[in-house]
Formats: structure tokens, C-alpha cells, sequence
């Protein structure tokens, strides 16, 4: 009955086609739901997270995971209604965070930004480093989470800021071609 199935990779091709080919068979309709099933069971379970650090990130990476402390937070745009309602409200503020290794510019968003307050220790999961007129700044999206955890033991080291504009040195070589005249004589 089960012949058309040899391997759950291979199988699953070949089910599929002879569904397609013949879908008023109702065992082959059964075994590619069972197949289908057999492959979602499968699937690996969820990774443990890689903590790193400050000094570690690096402009256009995304899928850090990272415990800091917020140095300091300051509100650089509210916009919605003066009553408050908080469907249509939308508030960024620029947070320095830090750990032992060096600061970086937080961009906090919404919901994110009533837990940066300073002193608190939050961990950021799925954070990317976006690029802002030559700074990286970290963020998070709908596909992180920002939370609050335990006081960490660490002291910020606010002396190495990553967030300082990159400056790209381009050095520029003009070749003149040189005449040279040699005489004999």
C-alpha cells in the first residue's frame, strides 16, 4: 500500500506527485498526511542562545543575543495624540547601553522604550546593528524581545563607544607618468 514511500526525503516528493497524479486515492492522501506529520515531528528544537559581548558586534549583523545595563535614555521622537491613546502613538529613544567590553546606542521603540530606564540590566534577544549616518546602532524588531532581568555584577565601560561615527579613510594616488629622457652622448 506504502510502496510509493522509500524515505522521508525522497518520500515526500514522490507522495506529493502521486497525490496530485491521484487524488481520489484516499490511502495516498493518508500516508502524505502521515508523512507531512512524520516530518514536523522531526524538526530540531529551538537553540540555546549565544550571550556575547559588546565589543563583538559588528555593522550589519543581526541575531545577537546580549545582557547590558542602560547608561542613560533620552526621548528623540513622540508622535500620536495628546490624549494618549496608544493605538496610533509612537515614541523612539536613542538608550546607551553597555557592559564591561564597551557602550553602544540602543534604538528603543514604543513598548521598548518604558524599560530602558538607567540602571537597568535588560537582555536583548535577536538584536541586529543597523548603520545611521555612519554609527551602528542597536536594535530590536518584532521578531526580538527586550527584557528586563537581575542587576548585572558588571561595571559599564562607557570609554569604548561603538556608536562614534565610522570614519572610512579613502586614500586617493594620483599617478603622474613620468618622461624620461635619457641621451647618450
Amino acid at each position: 500500500m506504502f510502496n510509493k514511500i522509500q524515505s522521508i526525503s525522497s518520500g515526500y516528493v514522490k507522495c506529493h506527485k502521486a497525490v496530485a497524479l491521484h487524488p481520489h486515492r484516499s490511502h495516498l492522501r493518508i500516508a502524505f498526511s502521515l508523512l507531512r506529520k512524520g516530518m514536523a515531528d522531526s524538526k530540531p528544537g529551538m537553540r540555546k542562545p549565544v550571550f556575547i559581548k559588546v565589543d563583538q558586534l559588528r555593522p550589519g549583523t543581526s541575531g545577537h543575543t546580549l545582557t547590558v545595563k542602560v547608561v542613560s535614555s533620552k526621548m528623540v521622537l513622540q508622535k500620536g495624540r495628546p490624549d494618549g491613546s496608544q493605538a496610533r502613538q509612537m515614541r523612539i529613544a536613542e538608550c546607551l547601553v553597555g557592559d564591561e567590553t564597551g557602550v553602544v546606542i540602543f534604538t528603543a521603540r514604543n513598548e521598548q522604550v518604558d524599560l530602558m530606564k538607567p540602571d537597568t540590566t535588560i537582555i536583548l534577544r535577536n538584536a541586529k546593528i543597523d548603520m545611521f549616518k555612519g554609527s551602528m546602532r542597536l536594535a530590536v524588531d518584532k521578531w526580538g524581545r527586550v527584557e528586563v532581568t537581575d542587576a548585572a555584577d558588571f561595571t559599564v565601560k562607557e570609554d569604548s563607544n561603538l556608536s562614534l561615527p565610522l570614519v572610512e579613510l579613502a586614500c586617493v594616488v594620483r599617478l603622474y607618468p613620468m618622461i624620461l629622457v635619457v641621451s647618450s652622448g
